[in-house]
């Protein structure tokens, strides 16, 4: 990782100077350890109020200071969140973001940025998500990692292992961008036309649907499992009544936005792997759909 050169003291049009450079990478981490797009620019906000007070002409490094803050902060908020989201009603799902002008969201990799894989870093602590985020996304080295955590060093490495062969062992290949949009089209197709037969050549046989509604009426509470009642599901008349789906990007793939009379009133996106599509996501809770349009500013140049 870049270290930046040692700052002379500055006014604070240069410390904002500062912070939009890294304001990317900032949420980038933040909204990858805790899955929020909404949660993440409260952690951003709240990193900037502390750079604002910060003695700045001690900081050797901007972007160490400032990715150290972000990293705990985001940890402190994931394991209150955690705790939060026991009383949630249905599958939890993260919130989708707009990458349209950042396909990898400020990172130096795109990893761990589709919203399957966020679902599976939910099983990690958030330690161990903060670990990995840094490692794989990021580029950290161990030592910067052991700093930011204060862990030792030997720690991290052992986190950051257990948590790749946890995540290879829940994860399965994926497909490419391309591959990716062109199953999307067809099982929104066959979705909208009720074309059950197609939907199920779609999927794989243990395929599964996750809905996201918290307790919103309609939404199933339980994962759908098994082909033919994923299928059976995606083809739900009211949805569809009058749909008009837009195609767009998130999370550095292609999700598709459901709007009725111009109003969204759902997202979703699939998982998919060489043996077809084996996860369907579905988004419904208000919240979360008006966090993904409101992503789309996220780079805005004010803190």
């Amino acid at each position: 990782m870049d270290l930046d050169p040692p700052p002379t003291t500055d006014s604070l049009d240069d410390a904002l100077a500062v912070f939009v450079q890294h304001r990317p990478r900032l949420f980038g981490i933040a909204y990858r350890i805790l899955g929020s797009a909404v949660e993440a620019e409260d952690v951003v906000q709240e990193v900037w109020l502390r750079w604002q007070k910060t003695d700045r002409s001690v900081v050797v490094s901007p972007v160490a200071f400032l990715s150290t803050t972000t990293t705990r902060l985001a940890v402190n908020v994931a394991q209150s969140a955690r705790v939060r989201r026991e009383t949630y009603i249905g599958p939890w799902l993260p919130e989708p973001i707009d990458t349209s002008s950042d396909p990898e969201a400020g990172a130096q990799r795109a990893e761990a940025l589709e919203l399957a894989l966020l679902l599976v870093l939910e099983k990690l602590s958030p330690t161990e998500r903060a670990a990995y985020v840094l490692r794989e996304a990021f580029d950290y080295a161990y030592p910067e990692i052991a700093e930011i955590l204060r862990l030792s060093l030997v720690n991290v490495r052992q986190i950051v292992s257990r948590a790749r062969r946890h995540l290879s062992a829940e994860q399965r290949g994926s497909v490419d961008t391309a591959e990716h949009r062109r199953l999307l089209t067809a099982f929104v197709s066959a979705a909208q036309t009720g074309d059950v037969a197609s939907l199920e050549a779609l999927l794989t046989p243990d395929a599964v649907s996750l809905s996201d509604g918290n307790g919103m009426r309609g939404c199933a509470r339980l994962p759908v499992l098994g082909r033919a009642r994923v299928a059976r599901l995606s083809t739900y008349r009211q949805l569809w009544r009058e749909a008009e789906p837009e195609f767009v990007d998130a999370n550095g793939c292609t999700g598709v936005l459901v709007r009725r009379a111009g109003q969204p009133v759902a997202f979703m996106t699939v998982a998919a792997s060489a043996e077809g599509v084996h996860k369907v996501l579905w988004l419904f809770s208000p919240s979360k759909i008006i966090a993904f349009l409101d992503s789309r500013s996220r780079f805005a140049t004010r803190p």
